[in-house]
């Protein structure tokens, strides 16, 4: 959703995921509406972050903006929760950010100025806000730290004009939530929203432009949740 209200704006896009069928279809949708490349690669290692970000840099002088989107989730009851869900979850959703972040700053530092500071977008979670309705410990655990990690290179990086901040999405359609959506118990989950629907792609891709705008550009360090109100009723 936001990689498409990217690219329906004009801005060049490079997609990323660990599948390269999958994501090359996905550029080749996505290249009827504008300019958007494919460039598959595991982000849960730092050997694949690294991949990423060499061949960024090779077609790339500057980065002016950077989503932080890749994730991972798992669910489980407590007494059977196992140990390598917290190593692949926070591997994906809090390591890719930070390696991938750090890796990709010189192209970040390159673009920004303090008129049009370069933009670091992480997607956090409302379940890292609030207490998940699901046992999705290490997911939401995560997603906490990814908005704490928001915040602490937001103030690394205030200096070098980088701004970086965070969407906390709630229910959205993906691929992750599906199973909810085709289960009995979605309309009931959708009512426990306060604004009664689930949340669209124009929602997301507009939150995501705005921070990338220069409506936007005063903005550092800060977790937004697009949520339709589920995030304050806690």
């Amino acid at each position: 959703m936001v990689a498409t209200g990217f690219v329906a704006a004009g801005a060049r896009v490079y997609i990323c995921a660990r599948k390269a069928d999958a994501c090359d279809a996905t550029a080749a949708e996505l290249s009827r509406l504008g300019e958007c490349i494919s460039v598959p690669a595991d982000l849960s290692t730092l050997a694949g972050a690294e991949e990423f970000s060499a061949r960024i840099a090779e077609r790339e002088p500057k980065l002016h903006i950077l989503v932080n989107n890749a994730g991972a989730a798992w669910g489980a009851p407590l007494e059977v929760y196992p140990d390598s869900a917290f190593d692949k979850v926070l591997n994906v959703n809090v390591k890719g950010i930070f390696n991938l972040t750090r890796l990709l700053l010189p192209l970040l530092r390159a673009a920004a100025s303090e008129a049009d500071p370069a933009r670091v977008i992480n997607i956090g979670s409302v379940d890292g806000l609030r207490v998940p309705i699901t046992e999705n410990y290490a997911y939401s655990a995560s997603k906490a730290a990814v908005h704490k990690l928001t915040r602490h290179l937001a103030h690394t990086l205030v200096g070098d004009h980088v701004n970086v901040n965070a969407i906390a999405p709630g229910l959205f359609p993906s691929r992750m939530t599906a199973y909810l959506f085709e289960s009995v118990h979605a309309e009931e989950v959708i009512q426990d929203i306060p604004m009664k629907r689930a949340g669209t792609a124009e929602d997301i891709a507009g939150t995501a432009i705005y921070l990338s705008s220069r409506a936007g550009a005063y903005l550092t360090g800060v977790v937004l949740p697009v949520s339709g109100g589920i995030a304050t009723i806690d």
